[in-house]
């Protein structure tokens, strides 16, 4: 859902609250994931919608971007809480997170050929 961020920047809201009510059931649910996880897909979210009005509201470019705030955001808060190291982290949760951008642009750009969704 995150790359349809390219069309509305009022999704940074409903991704930081999604992501805010997700984590009231974690069993980890404390300071990062109740408030800096949140901040950071409220972040993402608008620096992706930012840079993705560049590109003329690309889903792919609005995804990339939200994929490496996120992959960024969730690599340092599992340094910190488990002390594993970055440089295991960074590579793996980019590039997790990047697939899963990829594939959900594809996705809008096949919704967008029959139905605009965003007007």
């Amino acid at each position: 859902m995150k790359p349809a961020i390219a069309k509305r920047w009022t999704l940074a809201f409903a991704f930081a609250l999604g992501n805010f009510l997700g984590n009231l059931v974690s069993p980890f649910a404390g300071i990062y994931e109740l408030a800096f996880m949140p901040l950071m897909n409220f972040v993402g979210g608008l620096l992706a919608y930012g840079v993705a009005r560049a590109f003329k509201r690309n889903y792919l470019v609005a995804g990339l971007v939200y994929a490496a705030v996120i992959g960024l955001s969730v690599s340092w808060m599992l340094h910190v809480v488990f002390n594993i190291p970055l440089e295991v982290l960074v590579p793996l949760l980019i590039a997790s997170e990047e697939a899963v951008m990829i594939i959900g642009a594809a996705v809008f750009y096949l919704v967008e050929r029959r139905w605009k969704w965003y007007q």
